[in-house]
């Protein structure tokens, strides 16, 4: 039999993401696409799991690698390994995002919620109002026509008493007793006091 010869060799480590975030650290572009290149997958992959949304995520993973970019030089070696402390910085930026987007969220329901109401309330005022109108004339049906006549043209075109009585020919206390009892007879038809 043959020998299996397997043609990969041995297995080379990864890069060394400290030494990579020193060069960083001094502004090494270089350097930052090599750490990129070993982080981007495990982030990516975290904050997938966390926001749930590819496109997402992506910007999620874009934002913390960036940051990674821009804080750098906060990495302390004898805090622990560089990957733990990306992986931090992007669970810290997935959760933000979706506690963001859970907040438009509530504020988009309580916007739909609130306009939803004022449109409820408005039809409740337009048919309470209708309402009332329709009792206002069916009251008025009760009354004698000085009584009617007085109250329309002192409630509803503002006459004074005085120029109720003149454009109706009778004696000023003639309408306002009139006036009195149809508003009377209109408080007890409307429920109004009781």
């Amino acid at each position: 039999m043959g020998t299996v010869v397997h043609l990969s060799g041995p297995a080379r480590p990864g890069p060394d993401l400290k030494e990579l975030l020193a060069r960083v650290v001094r502004g090494d572009r270089d350097a930052f696409s090599a750490l990129y290149d070993a982080v981007a997958g495990p982030v990516f992959g975290l904050v997938r799991r966390v926001v749930r949304d590819p496109a997402q995520s992506e910007e999620v993973t874009q934002e913390v690698l960036l940051e990674v970019w821009r804080t750098a030089v906060r990495y302390r070696a004898e805090r622990g390994e560089v990957l733990p402390w990306v992986l931090t910085i992007a669970h810290r930026r997935a959760v933000d995002r979706v506690r963001s987007a859970q907040a438009a969220a509530d504020r988009e329901q309580r916007v739909a919620a609130a306009s939803h109401g004022a449109a409820f309330d408005e039809v409740a005022e337009q048919v309470e109002g209708r309402l009332e109108r329709e009792q206002v004339r069916r009251c008025l049906k009760t009354l004698t026509e000085l009584q009617r006549e007085s109250l329309t043209l002192a409630y509803y075109r503002g006459y004074t008493y005085p120029q109720v009585a003149e454009v109706l020919g009778a004696p000023l206390g003639t309408v306002k007793t009139r006036m009195r009892d149809a508003l009377i007879r209109m408080r007890d038809c409307l429920g109004v006091g009781t």
